[in-house]
């Protein structure tokens, strides 16, 4: 069973900001971001009102798959610096009020990790799933050992041995989850997971969490795997918390994990549910994705209904014993500002984030609105298919004008990946400078979260209207209505309030007044009130 316990108190308010280290700050001029870098910048996430950071993998690795191919657990990728340098970031946060995560692999290694070059030379070492015959996606050895291997996603990627939760005759390789190589993984977890959480952060982002144990109906060997380890951070390491990329909060929640992601895949839906809100088909798409119009559409033609309906399942199902976590994207998704959203679009979008009933994480730089850059070469594995390229997710920081953007004093020509060209792209520094710019306001909305808990994580949301506007209440003190179509929108009050109060002030407004009993919403606009 899950542990009962809620978790550590800071994760209820939390505020996530997801840094791509490879492409946040550059400190050294090598034309790749490093740790450093973000301690440099730590303020702007302060001043912003972030108090979580999640950093993508910085451990060892050749980089075939932008990290999440490891050599080494315990030791940073000199590129980012030395474990001094993340322990000096960490501390630096801390300083600041900011937790920091390190995104952890947990389902597979490099295939250049001591653990596989060993094993492909040994065949009595069972730290990785091995197969005497051909099959299927498996990989032929590439040492002495004879037989195939099952790589987890990359051929590059050999999955780690946690067992199979099904024997099968046809296939005498499958191992239980208690055979000594995935006892030997799940000893590895916890080391690593202790090692980090000694150097001083809070916690872990687990990539595929879900996939761990093979062949698992209903994942349940999966969900003992790391209900054991939720129990034994419950233990030993009560401030710790543990985020999955699972897709589907309910069961990651189940399975042990604080907190779960709405994702562009995953779920009875396959991400569905995320993406008829951002979709709008102008970033990394897949060709088997059926989706109609996004609802944060200019023109109107979306509907919320699948992520309303998906989130009140989830949010019933996780109760008093998880999180979920709504981003605005993330390293493997497109960025809010893609295709033909333009900048205009996006503050009803982060009123929506901030008001929800959820924890939100924030993509880097898209609290100042970059835009996912198409038609990018493939760096260290971005391009997963012929529309889905992940490069374009993750462009150097943009803090102030100039042929880097800030990011880096390397010429343009040796950065990691090249900067937004248009000259007219935005930039901290200029935005810090508007007080009507975007980043102004992602601050104000992250502060009146704050300042008012009723529009935070704890608590549902009451939907009075799923159109356009979307209109609902919070806490039964505040009225939320986000306009993202260009269209304006009116809506009658006693049409969405069983009564209506005779004060309705506003707290924060772009575009949305009250007025003669009628909430009138102009395009592109958002409004939060407090009823009196």
């Amino acid at each position: 069973m899950t542990s009962t316990r809620p978790g550590p108190d800071w994760l209820a308010d939390a505020v996530l900001y997801q840094i791509y280290p490879q492409t946040f700050a550059d400190s050294d001029g090598d034309g790749v971001g490093d740790f450093a870098g973000i301690t440099d910048h730590l303020d702007h996430l302060a001043w912003l009102g972030v108090d979580t950071v999640w950093l993508n993998p910085c451990f060892a690795s050749p980089f075939r798959d932008a990290g999440y191919d490891i050599t080494d657990y315990f030791a940073p990728a000199p590129r980012y610096g030395g474990t001094e340098d993340l322990a000096a970031l960490v501390e630096a946060a801390g300083r600041r009020g900011i937790r920091v995560l390190l995104d952890l692999v947990a389902g597979h290694t490099s295939d250049r990790h001591p653990w596989f070059l060993a094993a492909a030379e040994d065949p009595s070492d069972h730290r990785y799933i091995w197969s005497d015959r051909r099959v299927d996606g498996f990989v032929t050895s590439p040492g002495s050992r004879p037989g195939w291997y099952r790589p987890n996603f990359f051929d590059c990627q050999p999955a780690l041995n946690f067992g199979y939760a099904r024997s099968s005759p046809d296939e005498p390789w499958r191992q239980p989850v208690d055979a000594e190589g995935p006892r030997a993984n799940r000893a590895a977890l916890r080391d690593i997971m202790a090692h980090w959480l000694g150097v001083g952060v809070s916690g872990f982002r687990v990539d595929m969490a879900y996939s761990l144990v093979k062949d698992d109906p209903g994942k349940a060997e999966t969900a003992k795997l790391w209900t054991g380890l939720r129990d034994w951070l419950d233990r030993d390491h009560p401030r710790a918390a543990l985020f999955a990329e699972w897709g589907d909060p309910s069961a990651a929640v189940a399975a042990g994990f604080h907190a779960d992601f709405f994702l562009h895949f995953g779920g009875e839906d396959n991400g569905l549910p995320l993406r008829c809100l951002w979709n709008n088909n102008g970033g990394t798409v897949e060709e088997f994705w059926q989706q109609e119009s996004c609802y944060f559409d200019a023109e109107g033609r979306g509907t919320p209904q699948p992520f309303l309906d998906a989130w009140r399942s989830a949010a019933e199902l996780t109760e008093g014993s998880g999180h979920i976590v709504l981003p605005t994207a993330n390293h493997d998704f497109s960025r809010l500002a893609a295709g033909p959203r333009t900048a205009e679009q996006l503050a009803p979008a982060f009123a929506f984030l901030l008001t929800w009933p959820t924890l939100p994480a924030v993509y880097y730089g898209d609290e100042i609105g970059m835009r996912y850059q198409p038609g990018l070469p493939d760096t260290e594995g971005s391009v997963l298919g012929p529309r889905f390229n992940r490069a374009g997710s993750r462009t150097p920081m943009q803090w102030t004008p100039g042929p880097t953007a800030g990011f880096s004093s390397a010429p343009p020509e040796r950065l990691y990946l090249p900067v937004d060209p248009d000259p007219h792209r935005p930039d901290v520094l200029s935005q810090r400078a508007d007080p009507t710019s975007l980043l102004h306001t992602v601050r104000r909305l992250i502060a009146l979260r704050r300042a008012h808990p009723g529009l935070g994580s704890a608590g549902g949301a009451e939907v009075r209207q799923a159109g356009y506007p979307l209109v609902y209440t919070r806490s039964g003190r505040y009225l939320v209505a986000v306009n993202p179509r260009r269209e304006p929108g009116i809506v009658r009050l006693s049409d969405v309030l069983a009564e209506v109060p005779q004060g309705i002030r506003p707290l924060d407004a772009q575009g949305v007044r009250v007025t003669d009993g009628e909430l009138r919403a102009d395009g592109f606009s958002y409004g939060v009130f407090e009823l009196g």
